[in-house]
């Protein structure tokens, strides 16, 4: 059902525009956990863009977001989008989503573009799903944290 959904959605944007709650961000790094290395050899089935540990600089920011502003360092792990409305997501823990999350690779996100991961030269999140890096951290340092949760 997911490849069959992703092939009628192969003409859509390749990345989302930025609206007013998103950041767009120019990744710069990524990490490969172990997931990312089953993923890529397909185990799960249906992979087609792996990578989730993204490391990367804002570019813009929508008129809506407060907590960033263009040239900040920031990271995204491997959630883009959830329902925001189950008792899970509304304390921040998407990963139990009684829905569905959108994850950073190899999902259709709510405006039916495809994520693409970490091997993407850009990608447009929403706010609540990026995190400041400070900006005297070395940015190639930063990805391979990102997958234990630091």
């Amino acid at each position: 059902m997911f490849m069959a959904k992703l092939r009628s959605l192969t003409n859509k944007n390749v990345c989302k525009d930025t609206g007013p709650d998103d950041v767009s961000l120019t990744i710069t790094h990524c990490g490969i956990c172990y997931a990312d290395v089953a993923w890529a050899k397909n185990i799960p089935r249906n992979t087609i863009y792996p990578v989730h540990e993204i490391i990367g600089i804002v570019k813009e920011v929508g008129s809506n977001v407060c907590r960033f502003k263009v040239g900040d360092h920031v990271r995204v792990g491997p959630y883009v989008n959830s329902c925001k409305t189950c008792e899970h997501c509304k304390i921040r823990e998407e990963v139990h989503c009684d829905a569905e999350t959108t994850h950073t690779f190899n999902s259709v996100d709510e405006d039916g573009t495809i994520t693409r991961g970490g091997y993407s030269s850009y990608i447009v999140i929403q706010e609540g799903y990026v995190i400041k890096i400070l900006n005297n951290y070395l940015l190639i340092s930063a990805a391979q944290l990102l997958c234990a949760g630091i």
